[in-house]
């Protein structure tokens, strides 16, 4: 069985108004990692990260500055969780998040 463990970080609380900032995401088959992984940074477009997101993930905006923007790497995360089992901590968090942003690409939700 094919599975992904991930987690988003994001410039805020809000999905209707706040970016996803980061993806990090683990490939496991059988329960084992399978040393796969996918991970990015996103510059979210001119939305400021929040004082209080930053001292929780450290993420600052002046790093986001260079980073791709979330359609430029959508495909690729797309492809990278396709047909696999979703294990996420905070899942309506996370998947809100990503919904949002797929839908501003007009791509399908997950």
């Amino acid at each position: 069985m094919r599975e992904i463990v991930f987690d988003t970080e994001t410039t805020g609380l809000d999905k209707n108004s706040d970016r996803v900032i980061e993806i990090g995401a683990v490939e496991l088959v059988n329960r084992f990692s399978t040393g796969r992984t996918f991970h990015v940074f996103i510059n979210p477009q001119g939305k400021q990260v929040h004082p209080d997101a930053e001292r929780i993930h450290g993420i600052s905006n002046a790093q986001l500055a260079d980073k791709p923007v979330f359609g430029a790497i959508a495909g690729d995360f797309l492809d990278f969780i396709a047909d696999a089992a979703l294990v996420i901590h905070n899942a309506s968090f996370d998947v809100g998040f990503l919904n949002a942003e797929l839908t501003f690409q007009k791509l399908p939700a997950i």
